[in-house]
């Protein structure tokens, strides 16, 4: 039903979707019946959708919730959606017709989504600045992977870690690239994030991450020494690099990038600071 129902609403319209522009849409009733079951949306839920293309997810969720805010970029597909809604009666959604990488968004306390894959790691990180219950999103399964996986995983990453600290993040179900028009070429998984509050990673920490993860193999400390202008622009010599190095715990920088666990890079991360601090 799903299915026919987009491919009727697109030939209507002459609309060619662009993946390029993240446009996938879902076609399978199935899938979409278990994102919305997942919502858990309320009559007192105000849900934020990001990439709301021609309404998919974002009618089932207005029949719901107390209001929902559409982001939607592409002005052909704001269209549809504005007449969709019309010729449905609904009148608790809000559409805005922004680029959401730039936006600051209205209140919300649900996020359900599927996102539009290029912008998946910025929106993500914006949106655990805000307060909020928790979010159903859609990612490249890939992505997703890294989200969750643990330490010693292949997918361990800096998103792995960066995740673990900021919030609690659950892999839902995997989604298959038959589910879409056009099928994207990963398939794709739904995962469930809360926010943790009063949790907040400063840049500095974000910059250890990043120097530690470009050689995620070998020992923190010879990673934090090769990579160390992604923590300071400043010019220091190498062998002063060393000498803040070795003042760091031993165990952790003998210990390979991958290993690590979000709160040992957190250690390193915070003792790093402190020794430049007083050293620099």
């Amino acid at each position: 039903m799903l299915a026919r129902e987009t491919f009727n609403l697109l030939k209507k319209y002459q609309i060619r979707l662009d993946r390029r522009k993240g446009q996938n849409y879902l076609i399978h009733d199935q899938i979409l019946s278990r994102i919305i079951e997942n919502s858990q949306i309320t009559d007192s839920d105000v849900v934020l959708e990001i990439g709301a293309g021609i309404g998919t997810l974002t009618i089932p969720l207005a029949e719901n919730a107390s209001k929902v805010v559409a982001v939607e970029q592409d002005k052909r597909i704001v269209q549809v959606l504005r007449e969709r809604l019309q010729q449905e009666g609904i009148s608790n959604v809000e559409i805005l017709e922004e680029d959401a990488t730039r936006l600051d968004f209205p209140y919300f306390n649900k996020v359900v989504s599927n996102l539009p894959y290029q912008i998946s790691s910025p929106i993500t990180f914006k949106l655990l600045k805000y307060d909020f219950d928790f979010a159903i999103l859609m990612y490249q399964l890939e992505f997703a992977q890294r989200m969750v996986a643990k330490p010693g995983e292949s997918n361990y990453s800096r998103l792995s870690v960066m995740m673990s600290l900021c919030s609690q993040t659950e892999f839902l179900f995997k989604v298959p690239k038959k589910a879409f028009i056009p099928p994207p070429r990963i398939s794709s998984a739904v995962i469930k994030l809360t926010p943790k509050k009063n949790q907040d990673v400063d840049e500095f920490f974000v910059k250890t991450c990043r120097a530690l993860f470009q050689h995620k193999k070998k020992k923190s400390g010879k990673a934090l020494l090769q990579s160390f202008h992604e923590i300071s622009d400043m010019d220091i010599a190498r062998g002063t690099i060393r000498d803040l190095i070795s003042q760091l715990d031993r165990k952790l920088i003998e210990e390979r990038v991958f290993k690590l666990n979000p709160g040992e890079i957190l250690r390193i991360s915070t003792q790093l600071e402190e020794v430049m601090e007083e050293l620099l």
